[in-house]
């Protein structure tokens, strides 16, 4: 991948994972996403703007479903933000034990493509997604996506 930028003087250390939780309401839509953005910028992690773009749209999407399908059942839900040596990946969880599937086609629906979205950005990216059950019997949603070599 291109450089786009100058190397950052505080590189961030690989390896590391930050979680936070959250009640399934509206309001942690954008809360999520700003937590993120937020995170990153902190952490120095280096993502350039179109990378940073994707992440932030994922998360939305990711928390819009619990907050809309979930939050019955799972009034509180996770995410993780995991940087490695050239990669990050952001996971949603939640308690919900429906294992959700993108839609193949949205057959004129206004709703229903979070998912879709979330497989395009990642497949964009060179990235991959999943849904995985929880020990616990719930699922997570995780997108891994790469990190530009430089910045």
């Amino acid at each position: 991948m291109e450089s786009r930028g100058s190397v950052s003087a505080h590189p961030v250390p690989y390896g590391s994972v930050w979680r936070f939780t959250a009640p399934a309401v509206d309001a942690s839509v954008p809360q999520a996403r700003h937590a993120v953005r937020d995170l990153l910028h902190r952490q120095a992690v280096p993502v350039d703007g179109d990378l940073l773009h994707g992440l932030l749209v994922i998360v939305s999407e990711l928390v819009t479903n619990v907050v809309r399908h979930a939050a019955l059942l799972s009034p509180e839900f996770a995410v993780e933000v995991a940087v490695g040596a050239g990669w990050i990946r952001v996971c949603v969880e939640d308690d919900h034990p429906y294992r959700p599937t993108a839609l193949v086609t949205d057959h004129g629906q206004t709703g229903g493509r979070g998912l879709l979205l979330v497989r395009e950005i990642t497949a964009e990216a060179g990235g991959t997604c999943d849904v995985e059950h929880t020990t616990g019997g719930g699922k997570v949603v995780w997108a891994a996506l790469p990190l530009p070599t430089r910045l």
